[in-house]
């Protein structure tokens, strides 16, 4: 089975390719795919041979390019946003790692959807942006969506084999949280918290904008938006609870009020071995679940006055998906430029709630039909929120 994976030199990438490397057998690297990091481009080039490897921008490309040769290697380099989408299209691909994060993977995880491959989505805001029209693209292109979010990963493993039945059976999907750094700070003192804080989350080892969404809760925000079109849910069907252990991934609850979950070690070489070998399963290189020195495992309600006050930003999930369609590409653009200021120490921690809110009380969502609509909207949502940080810096 040929992979391509796009942001393979991420934390994802990596993992992914961790798992390849245990089965040399069953799988070979077609085409890499990576934003500046030619030196770690050029390591996994060394490793896997791949027959492309795909730098953003054409001045990393051709560094990379002039590092391969020097090597030897037959490795074809490119560069720019439409090769990447040519490599996750192409007719040698069998299967595609969507791990290049934000809307920035929108357009080459629409290219998989459209070529009918195996998209294996880490990249939840590509469908957070996508909505209605990607899972639309998917299903015209004939391809094969299967979640990496860990949360996803945990349903999709819950749910009957028989995806018709989906709807007929559940009651409600559990999506579960770990709380991140913050689960016990005090609210008021949010406002002082640096980037160095909260991107030290305590149980999984991530990238740095997916850790501040882990400590604002808006990981789970764009958990809930991804849940609703995954799997076809009112969102009056998903709930979250706080897991501080990250050893219960997510729950589904059925109408007899049996409820099945899917548990493990906190690695996300899981659910990436699951989705490359889905249906069948094989050794991902994560350690087991020990039951017999498991600590105990305990559950929080997002309901306390508490956690309300520490993650304010939660039940905007649940806001834009009431609202017109473009709203969740409204709320995810705003995001990413409200937690790209924090790290750049432009605005506080506790303002990024501010940016997002602003951002959708500013930007009509109206109905995207197609790729141009969406990054257009998506264009319209960052200046709007680039607004808004001017405001709060100055402030």
């Amino acid at each position: 089975m040929r992979i391509t994976i796009l942001g393979s030199t991420g934390s994802i990438g990596v993992s992914t390719l961790d798992v390849i490397a245990r089965h040399p057998q069953r799988f070979t690297v077609f085409a890499l795919s990576a934003s500046t990091n030619h030196e770690l481009m050029l390591r996994q080039c060394v490793a896997f041979r791949p027959t492309f490897a795909v730098m953003a921008d054409e001045a990393h490309g051709r560094e990379l390019e002039q590092q391969c040769r020097a090597l030897n290697l037959a490795t074809k380099v490119l560069w720019g946003a439409h090769a990447i989408s040519e490599v996750a299209a192409h007719e040698m691909t069998d299967v595609v790692m969507a791990a290049i994060v934000g809307a920035a993977g929108l357009a080459s995880c629409l290219a998989a959807a459209r070529a009918g491959k195996r998209l294996l989505l880490a990249n939840k805001e590509a469908l957070v942006v996508g909505g209605d029209y990607f899972m639309q693209v998917v299903a015209s292109g004939g391809a094969k969506l299967l979640p990496i979010d860990s949360e996803h990963s945990a349903i999709f493993q819950s749910l009957p084999d028989d995806q018709r039945t989906w709807k007929g059976q559940i009651d409600k999907i559990i999506l579960t949280a770990s709380g991140g750094p913050f689960r016990l700070r005090d609210p008021a003192t949010l406002r002082e918290v640096t980037p160095q804080e909260a991107c030290a989350h305590p149980n999984w080892v991530m990238g740095r904008k997916i850790s501040v969404d882990s400590a604002t809760m808006m990981n789970k925000v764009l958990e809930v938006i991804e849940a609703r079109f995954l799997f076809d849910v009112r969102p009056d069907q998903i709930e979250v609870v706080i897991h501080p252990q990250s050893v219960i991934h997510s729950m589904v609850q059925y109408q007899d009020n049996s409820v099945v979950a899917q548990l493990g070690t906190p690695d996300m070489k899981v659910p990436i071995a699951y989705g490359l070998s889905w249906p069948d399963r094989m050794q991902s290189g994560a350690s087991a679940l020990d039951f017999r020195n498991l600590p105990g495992l305990t559950f929080e309600s997002m309901d306390s006055k508490g956690h309300q006050d520490r993650f304010p930003g939660l039940k905007l999930a649940w806001t834009v998906l009431q609202a017109p369609a473009g709203a969740t590409a409204v709320l995810n653009a705003a995001n990413e430029v409200g937690v790209a200021a924090f790290l750049d120490g432009v605005i506080r921690f506790d303002q990024i709630h501010a940016v997002n809110l602003e951002s959708l009380e500013t930007v009509s969502g109206a109905r995207p039909n197609s790729l141009e609509d969406l990054l257009a909207l998506d264009e319209v949502a960052r200046r709007a929120a680039q607004q808004v940080i001017k405001r709060l810096s100055r402030a």
